[in-house]
């Protein structure tokens, strides 16, 4: 049977067809939907954690008892799981284990695109990257059994292309035969004291060694031999394009970039005259060709910023004199037809709104973090000076008190959503509390994980599997961490957010706001009530555009109405926050009759 999948409706395909047993993750673009298709497979057990490092460790443990696990993040997430991966590299495995990254170039959704083929190298372990959803699937199957066949946690690397595109997949059944899990006690493989790490290493070092000679006969390795005058080294979705652009070109794909097939390398390098090598990111395969003494052109003639694409790597050929110049016609910049800008913005009746045009009006310098509301940099809220990585507004406030003039702490107010504060706020706010910090920290919390796509997290009382669970305290939980000071508010109130952000921010030490207010695209029934909608009475609109100023995609600016132009509210967005009103100094916003 054949089926059109994602990429990452693949990779939870080929999971399910391995024998996986558990599935964990922690949600981020590009890789979110990988979960929400396991959890389709009831032979899995999948589950959201708090972050990706317990994702991994929970996979690390189901591995340890027998079972085949995946855990998958984006790239930024293998930063936060780095710290037990590398340890995994010398433990090895006992059910086979595959960690998916996937990496975002161009950083369509992300804060960075760092290339992680880089992670493979460093904690050296095999890493597989596929080309199209077929792959995908066929490739995680494989890693799992790689996994096993090496004692070795194995990555899979796809992009957002990857992951997001679809094509044909045929499919395959679940395999049986695999060995039922059970506890089996080998401390001197899993327990990783300095005495048993020095005898694991060489094991590590011999294993990627093999894999690298291994991978010369290995099918997902293949040459392509084609036209003998140009040769190109590729992989991933860079290899549809190389085949787009250049149809009769020699190619050598990569299924499996790290450790490279050194062998298989030097074979093609020897049968074509002239060899690129043609990645995204980093010059990856580029420097390792090199290392092998064999001439190779790379990042010299693209470039090692944002990700390729069939035009940009055509015009770079074409540049290069490898295709006719009147082959690569540049796109056209603009569309035939204007189209008006759409910026990101916060969705109508989003209740961080109310929050950043508060902090707006009272100057703070605000700490951000990752989420939907690091929108609050966007004008006209303009509210956001700062956004590093997930969890870090608590720290750098912290950081920032420490060294700026007295006069002005009391500005410093640190933001962060739910699902993130779990992620790894909790440390932070640990910090400020015992270093007495003087900065105000506010949790945003909307109950749900909405970035990404409305997933549940420890705090929204639900489980990826919908089971009803524990939900958080936050005002507890923050009482246990040693705040003394912690307040809820309704952010839809401007005027008691604005009292109490004024309040907290005065006070010389430490102190929590929590929010309290859901996401309006919250899917569970119940959660979000939509009240009445408003309107704008034209002939109270003095056009003073004071509503304008909270970007509420469902307020409107209608130059014909009038002299100035009026507002008007869009009936179909309005969620019946009832914040424009409360801005309106002119009674003429009002509930729709």
């Amino acid at each position: 049977m054949k089926e059109i999948l994602s990429g990452n409706e693949a990779i939870a395909r080929g999971a399910f067809e391995a024998g996986c047993r558990v599935a964990c993750a922690y949600p981020g673009t590009p890789s979110t939907e990988i979960l929400e298709n396991t959890v389709n497979y009831k032979e899995i057990d999948s589950s959201w954690a708090p972050n990706e490092k317990v994702a991994l460790e929970v996979a690390i443990g189901a591995s340890f008892g027998g079972g085949r696990a995946l855990a998958t993040m984006k790239h930024v997430g293998v930063n936060v799981a780095a710290d037990p991966l590398f340890t995994l590299s010398y433990t090895g495995v006992n059910g086979g284990l595959v960690l998916v990254t996937a990496d975002d170039p161009e950083m369509h959704s992300s804060q960075n695109e760092q290339d992680n083929r880089n992670y493979a190298k460093f904690a050296k372990v095999p890493l597989l990257e596929p080309s199209d959803s077929q792959e995908c699937k066929d490739f995680t199957r494989l890693a799992f059994e790689l996994s096993e066949q090496y004692d070795t946690p194995v990555m899979l690397r796809t992009t957002t292309r990857i992951s997001h595109s679809k094509s044909i997949v045929a499919l395959g059944d679940r395999v049986t035969g695999l060995p039922e899990p059970k506890l089996v006690k080998n401390a001197a493989k899993l327990v990783m004291l300095p005495g048993n790490a020095r005898v694991r290493h060489p094991l590590v070092e011999e294993r990627i060694v093999r894999l690298g000679a291994d991978g010369a006969t290995m099918a997902l390795n293949r040459l392509e031999l084609r036209d003998p005058s140009i040769g190109i080294i590729t992989s991933g979705v860079c290899y549809q394009y190389v085949r787009e652009v250049l149809p009769h070109a020699s190619t050598l794909k990569l299924g499996m970039v790290h450790p490279l097939p050194a062998a298989l390398i030097r074979e093609f390098a020897a049968k074509v005259a002239k060899l690129y090598v043609v990645e995204e990111l980093d010059p990856f395969i580029e420097e390792q060709v090199k290392a092998m003494g064999i001439a190779v052109a790379g990042k010299d003639i693209f470039p090692i910023c944002g990700e390729l694409t069939p035009g940009r790597i055509r015009q770079v050929f074409a540049k290069a004199g490898v295709i006719p110049a009147d082959q690569a016609a540049p796109q056209p910049e603009t569309a035939a037809i204007p189209l008006p800008p759409r910026p990101p913005n916060m969705c109508p009746g989003c209740p961080h709104r109310g929050v950043f045009y508060a902090l707006n009006q009272l100057k703070a310098y605000v700490t951000g973090d990752i989420g939907c509301y690091t929108l609050g940099f966007m004008p006209p809220l303009s509210a956001m000076d700062t956004c590093i990585c997930m969890g870090a507004s608590i720290g750098t406030a912290t950081g920032v008190v420490k060294v700026v003039p007295e006069e002005e702490r009391n500005k410093v107010v640190a933001v962060i959503g739910d699902s993130t504060f779990l992620h790894t706020g909790i440390n932070g706010l640990m910090d400020m509390v015992y270093n007495n910090a003087p900065a105000t920290l506010v949790i945003l919390d909307n109950r749900i994980t909405a970035m990404t796509g409305r997933q549940d997290n420890p705090a929204s009382g639900f489980t990826l599997m919908n089971d009803p669970t524990n939900s958080i305290d936050f005002p507890l939980l923050c009482k246990s961490l040693g705040g003394k000071h912690i307040r809820t508010i309704n952010p839809f109130d401007l005027e008691q957010t604005r009292t109490v952000l004024q309040e907290e921010m005065n006070r010389p030490e430490p102190s929590v706001i929590i929010t309290n207010k859901p996401c309006v695209l919250v899917k569970r029934e119940g959660v979000f009530q939509k009240g009445p909608v408003y309107t704008v009475e034209a002939e109270k609109c003095t056009s003073c555009r004071a509503c304008l100023k909270i970007g509420c995609p469902a307020i409107e600016w209608r130059s014909g109405a009038g002299a100035k132009g009026k507002a008007y509210i869009d009936p179909l967005l309005c969620t019946g926050c009832d914040v424009c009103r409360q801005l309106c100094k002119f009674d003429a916003i009002g509930r729709s009759k």
